[in-house]
């Protein structure tokens, strides 16, 4: 999946404005890289088009230890949105992550999330 069409799969899931795609992709991302250990975040940055790889740089080689709402309030701070919109916009990104990379790639990424992240992943949107 190329950059664009992965901004413009956001665009259909998440019922935010289409100019928030693109800093909800990156807030999100970036979020995600604190979330996972670095190789693990590597791993995903691997199968992703490369303007969606800087943002994966992760911080420290550990995951930092955060459940679902900080991830959605560290979202929400970065993007300037809402955090319902910075709901909406995870679960579009993740669904989105879900079809982009490999089914073994997304299941190690979903491994190093808490189980409320399944739930949203699952989500209708």
């Amino acid at each position: 999946m190329d950059y664009k069409t992965f901004l413009d799969t956001i665009t259909r899931r998440a019922p935010v404005p289409a100019e928030d795609a693109e800093p909800l992709t990156r807030a999100t991302l970036e979020t995600l890289a604190e979330r996972l250990t670095r190789g693990e975040a590597e791993d995903l940055a691997s199968e992703l088009p490369k303007p969606l790889k800087e943002p994966l740089v992760s911080p420290t080689p550990e995951a930092e230890p955060f459940g679902l709402d900080e991830f959605i309030n560290r979202v929400s701070r970065r993007a300037g949105v809402s955090p319902d919109e910075a709901r909406e916009g995870v679960r579009a990104e993740l669904s989105t992550l879900r079809d982009a990379v490999s089914d073994g790639e997304f299941r190690h990424v979903m491994s190093q999330l808490p189980r409320d992240f399944e739930t949203l992943v699952d989500a209708p949107g």
